[in-house]
């Protein structure tokens, strides 16, 4: 697409409360002032008001609830009568794709079909579609009950796992190991009228991420994961990019690029999770926004200069780009954890923080909290992201200051 006026973006759902949400999308806003494209955020009050600082940096704020896309389309209508235009239209949160994928038709912008965001944003349809076209995939039912659910427990073999249908940050995800583990598993979800339970997948655990240009997705980096131990299935580190020998990542990025053009595709930013088991690529959840937990962080110090949401904006109003380099550096997400109980004191916090090589850190909790069991990603302590040279000294890094900070609870 050729824009000789001044383009304009509608950015729907601007940022989410957490830091690594603001952060991210005050990348994406600051990537297309440089570019001259004027942006105008659609948002809840209660969001924009807690975002502030993200919100100063658009040139428009309109309040709409951006997890309703009937709203939004209905939005979008009225101004576009009014003439308004919106070149580009992006969203980066999972539940605001549906309103994204609304006015981007309604401008005549590119973006992904509704129907094509509707088959991912659903756990089970993405999997059904997924192995329809050939993929590996974790057998998988979508659940109104305990009765159903026990059902399939009865005709598969263990373990399995209980979670949301469209949920996000491993809330009310769960091991089941035996059939007794199933409604304290059920109970213990957000919603209990639908849900899934699939089959647990055994295998090292990995993400793309990437972006579409031209209609075509284009992967950046694969990223390693490493998690908490079971029952739940909480993040505890992040490695970009991953340690794997050329071939092996070559065949991910093959299946990776394959499936999300089976799945209809086209636009944005893209993160998707799989695993390697017995050698082979076993596709999980995918997803039309960046990665969580400061991935961003790690693909720009790994990729230098890289300017993900300019990619996207340059290819696709016709301007000359940089392509789609690959990592020359990595860098690795460490994130910490305490002991349940009142939390007395925090130690070696400042001297991890101040480190040259830290891209960010950030503590989630102070002196006099009472600290929980971590079942979700919220529930984590803190996080360090750190840049090196290469995996291996990105990974000990990260492990090494992580393992400095000392959490006192009571009755340490």
């Amino acid at each position: 697409m050729s824009v000789s006026a001044e383009p304009r973006l509608l950015f729907v759902g601007g940022a989410g409360p957490i830091s690594s949400s603001r952060d991210i999308v005050s990348d994406a806003l600051n990537q297309a002032r440089a570019r001259g494209i004027r942006t105008h955020i659609l948002s809840r009050a209660e969001l924009l008001a807690e975002t502030k600082e993200v919100t100063a940096l658009a040139d428009e704020v309109s309040v709409v609830d951006p997890d309703d896309p009937v709203a939004c389309a209905r939005w979008a209508r009225e101004r576009s009568a009014a003439g308004d235009r919106f070149e580009l239209v992006l969203g980066l949160r999972d539940t605001v794709l549906a309103a994204v994928a609304e006015c981007a038709r309604v401008f005549g912008a590119v973006g992904n079909s509704p129907d094509a965001v509707s088959r991912v944003r659903n756990k089970d349809t993405c999997r059904e579609a997924l192995a329809a076209a050939g993929f590996r995939q974790p057998s998988v039912r979508l659940c109104d009950g305990v009765g159903q659910a026990a059902e399939f427990l009865a005709a598969s073999t263990g373990p399995w796992v209980v979670k949301p249908r469209d949920g996000m940050a491993s809330i009310g995800v769960r091991k089941v190991s035996a059939p007794a583990d199933l409604p304290a598993a059920i109970e213990a979800l957000p919603d209990r009228e639908l849900f899934l339970v699939e089959e647990f997948v055994s295998g090292p655990e990995f993400s793309v991420e990437g972006v579409f240009l031209g209609g075509r997705p284009r992967v950046l980096a694969v990223t390693e994961k490493e998690k908490l131990p079971p029952p739940h299935f909480v993040e505890s580190g992040h490695l970009l990019p991953a340690d794997l020998p050329e071939e092996r990542a070559r065949e991910i990025e093959r299946q990776v690029t394959a499936a999300l053009t089976a799945l209809g595709l086209c636009f944005g930013v893209f993160h998707v999770e799989l695993w390697l088991c017995a050698g082979e690529v076993v596709l999980g959840e995918v997803h039309v926004r960046p990665g969580g937990d400061w991935l961003h962080r790690l693909l720009a110090h790994a990729i230098p200069g890289l300017e993900l949401f300019g990619l996207i904006f340059d290819d696709l109003l016709g301007r000359p780009s940089t392509g789609c380099p690959a990592p020359t550096r990595a860098g690795a997400a460490r994130f910490l954890t305490a002991r349940p109980g009142r939390l007395v004191r925090i130690e070696g916090w400042e001297r991890v923080r101040d480190h040259p090589a830290v891209l960010h850190a950030e503590l989630t909790v102070r002196p006099g909290d009472r600290i929980g069991p971590v079942h979700q990603s919220g529930d984590r302590a803190g996080v360090v992201v750190v840049g090196a040279d290469t995996p291996e000294a990105a990974r000990d890094l990260a492990r090494r200051l992580a393992g400095a900070v000392r959490f006192t609870v009571d009755g340490d």
